[in-house]
């Protein structure tokens, strides 16, 4: 199971949302770019870099799950820097929702894929 972690539905969401993340961040404040708008960029694309990273090591399910652990992070820290771009008026409401409920949405699947591995020898 873990040597195939992109194939997952988790990976695809993450990615799919990475992507809207990116393009939207770059509408973000010239001077946010490196900061607010970088930290969002950079944090939803570690989920998947991560999740990529587990899968090609492939040592076990427990060093897969250290990986999504790490996945797990990222996930939290776009929350944090959504609510920060929410709360400076660099994306609406409507936005700030619709990412958050799709983060709370990778969030419960990557727990579920963690807590799997883990009992994967």
């Amino acid at each position: 199971m873990y040597e195939n972690l992109t194939n997952l539905d988790v990976f695809h969401k993450a990615y799919r949302l990475s992507l809207d993340i990116h393009k939207r961040s770059l509408r973000f404040p010239d001077f946010e770019q490196k900061e607010i708008a970088g930290q969002l960029r950079r944090s939803s694309k570690s989920i998947c870099a991560n999740l990529i990273e587990g899968s090609a090591k492939r040592q076990s399910g427990k060093e897969t799950a250290r990986f999504v652990s790490i996945a797990i992070g990222s996930n939290d820290e776009v929350k944090l820097w959504l609510n920060y771009a929410k709360d400076l008026g660099y994306i609406s409401e409507h936005e700030f929702a619709r990412y958050h409920a799709g983060y709370e949405e990778v969030g419960k699947m990557l727990f579920g894929l963690r807590r799997s591995l883990r009992q994967t020898p």
